[in-house]
């Protein structure tokens, strides 16, 4: 047996537009409802006043009052001829005619009819309850005579010149007469009704499209799981994002963007006002948006941003602005590439460490053994790996001689020398590496690139590095200068380190990231408390710019210091 498809339930939209239509609905079906009996309810009453005020008029007629008594006094009841051809017969007819009543009847103490519209019921004993008015009180009645529904009032009937009650009369106004009064009334109501309906119904439609556009046509639980999601993702990831709506207002920047630009939540704030850098701001103005990854320097990080238009069925939400941290990554790269020298270096080493073997072995078998010794004496003064950096063993610290020679095996290949300038001091010992690295490493690439794009035929770059003493770590002076052409004319100091700046105009190494490591290095170093700045801006044909950097609680041990020395700026060295 083929089980019959569920049929999917309604959307949320579509509940709350059925949910205000029944309220409106329900709304006005009430408000007409109440209206309408409390216009039966008053047209009634004002029905009863008029019968009130027509039974107290036939009532207190002195003709009737003589009559009725008359009639009382009798034995028995007139037969309903002699009562139909009467004069209270006449009276009442006149009074139920000129007023449009349904009916006037009047009785004797006992209740018996001595006048009534239908003169087949004269004699017979009222269809209501009499005692009241026969009580000598007047009453008003709504209740179905023979006559049919009626709204009426009792009147007792006294005797002339006395209060003794001889019977009473019964006046009614048909309240079929009174619905058709309260129709008439109820139109005006029926159509304010009606009219509340369409607006309702119109605005329920309103308010269910714009529901729809605000929630972008979601449910309740899939938004509610968008939201999860959303938490979720943007808060566990590594990435920095940032949520740019259609009217330019910040709505997204999670943990890792906050970090990444050293910012707090900017949620909230005008993406144009907000203190990010101008190169992001780029990326979704109009002609440049869309245009592909930017590396931009924030924070003293490289960061990789780029931004992607956010569309859902074809509507506009803004703008999505994604950030992705390259500084680790390059510093692994240098990493890589210092090793990578280092070990060629040691794999050509190698060779020459068996050739100094191989003459030992020499001197021993044919009897040299001072020979021998003064050989061994010169390798250990020497080490068996030598660097191309001329005064290396200046730098006592082995991280900064090993880095510095990797940097010098690495220059070497592309015909620069680097030496160590002759008023290099370091007592202390390397403790921050990776910011070391880093402002060393960019300040070196630098120099050397301008050395290779220089005009002078004597390339070389020099390297001075002093340590200061302090309490809570001392503080490493940097001091690099080059054979380049040094800063065009003209040139700020300041502009080189603004972001995408560079000197060389000549080939440069393949994947050199030029124009950010200036940059990066002042933003490092301003983050220790210290500085890179330009010394002397160099001419062309050399000496090149001179750079100095101050890295403060980057060294531990030291004990004495020199003042930074002044580098020797000619071609010689």
């Amino acid at each position: 047996m083929q089980r019959s498809a569920r049929r999917p339930p309604l959307r949320f939209s579509t509940q709350t537009l059925l949910l205000q239509l029944a309220v409106v609905l329900l709304v006005v079906l009430l408000s007409a409802a109440v209206h309408a009996w409390l216009t039966y309810d008053r047209v009634g009453s004002e029905a009863e006043n008029q019968a009130l005020t027509l039974a107290r008029t036939v009532a207190s007629d002195p003709s009737v009052r003589a009559d009725v008594l008359a009639i009382s006094e009798e034995e028995g009841t007139p037969p309903q001829s002699e009562l139909a051809a009467g004069p209270l017969m006449q009276e009442a007819e006149a009074a139920r005619s000129r007023t449009g009543a349904l009916f006037v009847v009047i009785t004797d103490e006992t209740g018996l009819r001595l006048a009534h519209p239908d003169p087949q019921r004269l004699g017979e004993k009222v269809s209501t309850d009499p005692s009241e008015a026969l009580a000598g009180r007047e009453v008003t009645t709504r209740n179905t005579g023979t006559l049919g529904p009626s709204a009426g009032a009792k009147v007792p009937v006294y005797a002339p010149g006395s209060t003794t009650v001889v019977g009473e009369v019964s006046v009614g106004y048909s309240m079929e007469t009174v619905a058709q009064s309260v129709a008439r009334d109820i139109g005006p109501v029926a159509v304010t009704a009606a009219g509340a309906l369409l607006a309702g119904v119109l605005g329920s439609f309103l308010l269910r499209r714009r529901l729809q556009r605000l929630t972008l046509g979601l449910e309740p639980e899939e938004i509610s799981t968008l939201v999860h999601d959303q938490v979720a993702v943007l808060q566990g990831v590594d990435d920095g994002v940032v949520g740019i709506s259609a009217d330019g207002r910040i709505t997204v920047f999670n943990a890792a963007a906050q970090r990444l630009l050293s910012l707090p939540d900017l949620a909230g704030t005008r993406w144009e006002d907000a203190p990010v850098p101008d190169q992001l701001k780029s990326l979704t103005r109009p002609g440049h948006a869309g245009t592909g990854a930017l590396e931009i320097v924030a924070g003293g990080r490289v960061l990789v941003a780029n931004a992607r238009k956010a569309l859902h069925r074809r509507e506009d939400l803004g703008w999505v602005v994604m950030l992705r941290d390259r500084t680790e990554l390059q510093e692994l790269t240098r990493q890589l590439d210092a090793v990578g020298t280092m070990s060629t270096a040691l794999r050509a080493q190698r060779h020459e460490f068996a050739n100094q073997l191989h003459t030992l072995a020499g001197f021993m078998s044919i009897g040299q053994h001072q020979q021998a010794r003064e050989y061994l004496a010169q390798l250990a003064a020497t080490g068996p790996l030598k660097f191309p950096v001329d005064q290396a063993e200046l730098l006592q610290d082995p991280y900064l001689q090993a880095f510095v020679g990797a940097k010098g095996v690495e220059a070497d290949e592309r015909g620069v020398a680097l030496r160590v300038g002759p008023e290099t001091l370091v007592r202390g010992h390397v403790t921050e590496a990776q910011d070391v690295t880093t402002v060393l490493g960019n300040l070196i690439d630098n120099a050397v690139n301008a050395a290779v794009a220089g005009t002078s035929a004597d390339r070389w770059v020099e390297v001075e590095v002093l340590d200061e003493p302090g309490d809570d770590g001392g503080t490493l002076h940097v001091v690099v200068a080059d054979s380049g052409d040094g800063l065009a004319d003209g040139t700020d100091a300041e502009a080189v380190f603004a972001e995408g700046f560079t000197t060389a105009t000549g080939p440069v190494r393949a994947g050199g990231g030029q124009g950010f490591g200036l940059a990066l290095a002042r933003q490092l170093a301003r983050r220790r408390g210290g500085d890179v700045k330009v010394l002397a801006p160099g001419t062309r044909g050399g000496p090149g710019a001179v750079f100095m950097a101050t890295l403060p609680h980057t060294t531990a041990g030291s004990s004495a210091a020199k003042t930074p020395g002044t580098i020797r700026k000619d071609n010689d060295g």
